[in-house]
């Protein structure tokens, strides 16, 4: 089933649109191979190492993973650009020792790392301020040209260091005039959350572990990041927890932005699981668990064994000086690590973020299998939406579709696509349901300077016919199995 969602995911992106999907290492290969071919290669922008983990186990008899991959694709060449908003720990680096009106900035070195025989327009002298003497690097060009140099000047942009005595000058960059970062292939667990959070979250939502390996909201939220539209809409196909909701209303609160979701979600688990994360996180809810502090974590040695009685001791210290502010003192051991951990239940309300969905099920599904082998004669309506599909590689509007006349709709190309269909093998059989001459002439006049695509079970007109008579209407056969004769 994880073809046809792709197919949908791409269907439904807009050309500036973006996908991620997130594997491990063993689906890596197999999934890169499958979106090149539905996205074009030349559409991949990244795999992105989310390293999930923060210490390895020992339990794996061979190399142990702390990472899973974030394929990015774009919809189209179209988008040319991905940027993405800038950071506190970015923008700590800048600071303002001078006082000076234009806010914090940082430096950069003024030094081209080419030498001066490779840009000889770039060699000239600088005038060091307050001094008569002009300054000139021995062996490297600088980075600016002469104009550039003269309008730094001007503006003040160069620093000679706090006394005014380096060597050669540096560049302030201001952070008013900082742009949006380019994001990199890297993704760590301190930044956009590890697999224990994507779990931790989902216990304190529901109280207890309700789903396998969730993804934190943090990573999700890292991702629609780098989609600029603040009100853009957030497809998963594949919802399992409802993290991808989750995240977000989480980013629509921290920047006001007006993100809507789309969730689909085949398991049964829908709406008790996925959607009904959703609506607590949009209404709130009650929280009750362990706060945990740890307290003290320890490598186990041989150095650590032998003096195990300064260990205890420090144990013990801990207990004494701190017992009083927990409900109990932890203490285990895992992977190779003692851990002290101070716990202390809590019982809290979580306020909602606020938003709103709509919970919809789908109808019967339209297997195409079954269609191919008789077993299923579904409506016009979910058959043309088939068809459509497989026609043009589009979604059908059903708003568009006119039963009345069988007409589906008309593709992104111009091509109208029509389905002379009824559910009823009697009809089905008999002359009504083929396309003859004088209805191909009727559907033609529809659109004159279109080509139309009609499905039927049967035509009483050849194509050469058709094309004699110029007449731009192109016969397909529906499935013969949906009209056979039985003969038992």
């Amino acid at each position: 089933m994880i073809w046809p969602r792709l197919r949908l995911l791409h269907q439904l992106l807009s050309d500036v649109g973006l996908l991620f999907w997130t594997v491990d290492d063993n689906e890596q290969q197999h999934a890169r191979m499958m979106l090149d071919e539905l996205f074009g290669s030349d559409c991949f922008l990244a795999t992105v190492s989310w390293v999930k983990r923060y210490t390895r186990s020992n339990n794996a008899n061979l190399f142990y993973s702390m990472k899973d991959h974030v394929l990015v694709y774009r919809a189209s060449t179209d988008l040319r650009q991905v940027k993405e908003p800038r950071t506190v720990s970015a923008d700590s680096g800048y600071t303002n020792p001078d006082d000076d009106p234009r806010g914090p900035w940082m430096i950069s070195s003024y030094v081209n790392p080419a030498t001066k025989d490779r840009h000889p327009n770039l060699v000239y002298s600088i005038d060091r301020p307050g001094a008569d003497e002009v300054v000139e690097h021995p062996t490297h060009a600088w980075k600016y040209s002469p104009a550039e140099h003269a309008r730094h000047v001007a503006e003040h942009r160069l620093w000679w260091g706090s006394d005014g005595n380096a060597d050669y000058p540096r560049l302030k960059l201001y952070l008013s005039e900082a742009q949006d970062m380019v994001p990199v292939d890297v993704w760590n667990w301190s930044e956009v959350g590890s697999s224990d959070d994507g779990g931790n979250e989902v216990k304190r939502i529901f109280g207890h572990a309700v789903f396998d390996n969730p993804n934190p909201t943090g990573l999700v939220r890292k991702a629609i990041s780098l989609i600029e539209k603040p009100d853009a809409i957030v497809l998963d196909a594949f919802a399992g927890s409802g993290t991808t909701a989750h995240a977000v209303l989480e980013a629509n609160r921290l920047d006001g932005g007006q993100r809507r979701f789309i969730l689909v979600e085949m398991e049964d688990h829908a709406d008790r699981l996925t959607a009904e994360r959703v609506r607590r996180v949009c209404e709130g809810y009650s929280f009750a668990g362990k706060h945990r502090t740890e307290l003290l974590r320890q490598k186990i040695t041989w150095s650590t064994l032998r003096r195990s009685d300064r260990v205890l001791d420090e144990i013990q210290k801990i207990e004494n000086l701190q017992g009083h502010q927990y409900d109990s003192i932890a203490k285990t051991v895992k992977n190779g690590e003692l851990i002290v951990t101070g716990e202390k239940a809590v019982s809290e309300r979580v306020e909602g973020l606020g938003g709103s969905f709509t919970y919809c099920t789908l109808g019967d599904p339209v297997e195409l299998d079954s269609i191919l082998t008789g077993k299923a004669r579904p409506s016009w309506g979910q058959l043309g939406a088939v068809l459509f599909n497989m026609a043009t590689n589009r979604t059908a509007n059903p708003a568009a579709g006119r039963e009345a006349d069988f007409y589906i709709g008309q593709a992104h190309d111009g091509q109208h696509v029509w389905h002379i269909y009824k559910p009823d093998l009697d009809w089905l059989k008999s002359p009504d349901a083929a396309l003859t001459l004088s209805r191909a002439k009727e559907i033609a006049a529809t659109a004159s300077d279109g080509h139309h695509l009609v499905f039927a079970p049967a035509r009483y007109v050849s194509q050469q016919m058709l094309g004699e008579q110029r007449i731009p209407v192109e016969f397909v056969p529906l499935p013969f199995a949906l009209y056979r004769i039985d003969r038992s």
